[in-house]
């Protein structure tokens, strides 16, 4: 599993969100980016994470800052998780598992005595360059957007 560590210069990726359309990183240039990586749709953690983000959405995008979500789900399922919790930000499909590597958070994992392959729950917060500011392993679910406004207010 790939190790990225606060400071390097994130990875540049091109992706899909949940309407096909092609998104990528230099795109945001000059901007806050927050990547957060997460299990699965409509799963109860990746659900108070996803509307935590967008309870606080105003707050976001105050502070200038970019959303972006990703998981293997598929573009269909990404669409369906928006449009029933009203998600204002955009779910990138990973169903190939680039990014997943590119970004070191697919890997290991055991549960209930079970060891398989997943998706570790990770979010990166980058400056306005791109460079890695922090990376919040195991994020608080219901409380993830505090999380990220300390590390932009400092």
């Amino acid at each position: 599993m790939k190790h990225l560590n606060i400071g390097d210069q994130a990875p540049e990726f091109t992706s899909v969100n949940q309407h096909g359309e092609s998104v990528s990183l230099t795109e945001f240039t000059g901007k806050k980016v927050v990547i957060y990586f997460y299990p699965k749709d409509n799963t109860p953690g990746c659900t108070a994470q996803a509307c935590n983000i967008r309870d606080n959405y105003e707050a976001i995008q105050n502070e200038g800052i970019v959303i972006l979500g990703v998981s293997a789900d598929t573009e269909k399922k990404h669409l369906s998780f928006i449009k029933k919790y009203t998600l204002p930000f955009s779910l990138l499909a990973d169903t190939e598992r680039e990014l997943l590597n590119l970004y070191g958070v697919w890997g290991t994992k055991k549960f209930m005595g079970k060891t398989y392959n997943g998706i570790h729950r990770t979010t990166f917060i980058l400056g306005e360059n791109h460079k890695i500011l922090a990376i919040i392993e195991k994020p608080k679910t219901k409380d993830h957007t505090r999380e990220i406004l300390e590390v932009y207010k400092g």
